[in-house]
């Protein structure tokens, strides 16, 4: 077993995977950009290293000073987390030219899989189903708009790297095409250095179902069940739950099948999750189901499949990448009960989740039994512009999904998050809908209900130029520059800390 591994990431992730390392007996070491110098993860690491400014660019996704931490930390392997570098076959490939083992599937795997033309082409020729659309990338909007022609709309633009919904856009007809596709290019160019695109048949009011997988090195492989996410924001999840209100045993059985002939045809190990588009029917055997994507890492949503089945996903993942056996097969993994897992943000869902940075001012995690919290913050932690938003997740466990819901329902009600503007509002009224209750889930179901009044209108427009003309107009009598804000220090009268997260 490793000795020490380097975590990564940061935030909640990083926390979660210190927390696996203590249980196992392994020194977690952390890294660390300079908004991030007081943050929680970096308290929690038996040590931590600076690498780089503010900037994700020059600071979590730069291999080389990754590397580096790794090494002078003496570091036996390094988990990547979710996000960041942990779908970059570059960085797994850099990690074992430094003999340093990654948390994680092979280089090649990940290659194959990260690109989601290739991946859709592998696993076609193992009988998988694809959503239709393109074989080959669009290069220009005249290519998109001759495609698109045999296609039909609506369609969707995808990024052919990366995932989190970015570079993503539902296009209605040939007259939005030109547009979206300049968008889709350059937002996509912006967050994974790869414009590439792709066009999919858009399906209408689709299931998002996934399955997740664990290999090892010894060529066993086996799925955990599925997890439902079809609640989402811009592609992008908020809440999932395992098992599917729609799964049955039929579905269930066909899809691990699927999501196994998909690790197989790239000679997978580690941890993964097989994606799906799934068109409802009457029952399981009526439904059809269409891969998405396979991605080649931990998920933000694993504690649900945690919940209902005892598996301990990055325990397994450490266990896995120091060579050791998967103990157990196929016919004993039984899930049981049901499990919600809902993403907390900083973002105002009332104005369509935009971001909402700062600092944390009030901080009350919820317990009791069934809960459980994954958090990367504390009172008095930043909140910074600079990465995702994501606060904590709030998992919950009951013995069936009615139990599951009004558990959430309380622990909802019970967290307590000041000095933001958070999702807690959007998840409380979610739980409460009668579509939500009766399983009635699609990706499109935001769009669909309006769960929260938007704000009331204020005459902004009309008060900013005279603020701002009074401040000039004040600045000015003074003859003296605006005074220039102290930086705020959030963890300077930190004395020690208190653990606030629970085992589960």
């Amino acid at each position: 077993m490793f000795k020490k591994i380097l975590i990564a990431n940061r935030g909640e992730i990083a926390v979660r995977i210190i927390r696996a390392c203590r249980d196992l007996g392994i020194s977690p070491v952390g890294v660390y950009s300079e908004v991030d110098r007081e943050a929680l993860h970096v308290r929690l690491c038996d040590e931590a290293h600076d690498i780089g400014p503010g900037s994700a660019v020059t600071s979590y996704l730069n291999i080389e000073n990754i590397i580096e931490a790794a090494q002078k930390s003496g570091a036996d392997a390094v988990h990547p987390g979710y996000g960041f570098l942990s779908e970059n076959p570059l960085f797994a490939q850099a990690c074992e030219e430094s003999r340093l083992v990654f948390i994680g599937p092979s280089a090649a795997s990940i290659k194959l899989m990260g690109d989601k033309i290739m991946s859709r082409a592998t696993v076609e020729k193992v009988g998988v189903p694809s959503v239709p659309g393109t074989a080959t990338p669009v290069r220009s909007v005249e290519d998109a708009l001759r495609q698109a022609s045999t296609l039909g709309y609506p369609l969707m633009l995808k990024a052919s790297a990366g995932g989190g919904g970015k570079g993503m856009r539902v296009v209605s007809s040939q007259e939005d095409l030109a547009s979206l596709y300049q968008s889709a290019s350059g937002e996509a160019e912006s967050a994974f250095s790869n414009s590439t695109l792709y066009l999919e048949k858009y399906l209408s009011r689709p299931r998002h179902i996934e399955i997740q997988v664990l290999g090892d090195h010894q060529g066993n492989l086996v799925h955990l069940g599925e997890r439902e996410c079809s609640i989402q924001r811009r592609h992008q999840k908020l809440l999932e739950e395992s098992p599917s209100p729609l799964v049955d045993a039929d579905l269930r059985e066909r899809m691990g099948q699927a999501a196994l002939q998909v690790a197989r045809s790239v000679d997978y190990h580690n941890a993964g999750t097989v994606e799906f588009l799934v068109e409802p029917g009457r029952t399981g055997t009526e439904c059809n189901f269409y891969f998405l994507e396979m991605n080649t890492r931990l998920q933000v949503e694993h504690p649900v499949t945690e919940m209902v089945t005892g598996i301990d996903l990055v325990r397994e993942q450490i266990r896995i990448a120091a060579g050791s056996r998967l103990s157990y097969r196929q016919e004993e993994i039984q899930p049981r009960g049901a499990a919600l897992e809902c993403r907390i943000y900083a973002e105002d869902p009332r104005v369509d989740f935009i971001p909402s940075p700062g600092t944390i001012t009030t901080y009350v995690e919820p317990s009791g039994p069934g809960v459980r919290t994954d958090s990367g913050v504390r009172i008095h932690s930043q909140v910074p512009v600079e990465y995702d938003p994501i606060i904590a997740k709030v998992i919950t466990y009951g013995e069936d999904r009615d139990q599951a819901i009004h558990r959430m329902r309380r622990t909802l009600n019970e967290y307590k998050i000041g000095g933001v503007k958070t999702t807690l509002p959007f998840f409380q009224a979610l739980l409460a809908h009668p579509a939500f209750l009766e399983g009635k889930l699609h990706t499109d179901f935001i769009d669909e209900h309006q769960l929260l009044d938007p704000p009331p209108r204020s005459n902004h427009d009309e008060i900013v130029p005279l603020v701002a003309a009074a401040l000039h107009h004040f600045h000015q009598s003074r003859k003296s520059p605006p005074p220039t804000p102290r930086r705020h220090r959030p963890w300077k009268h930190f004395d020690r800390y208190q653990d606030p997260f629970r085992k589960w």
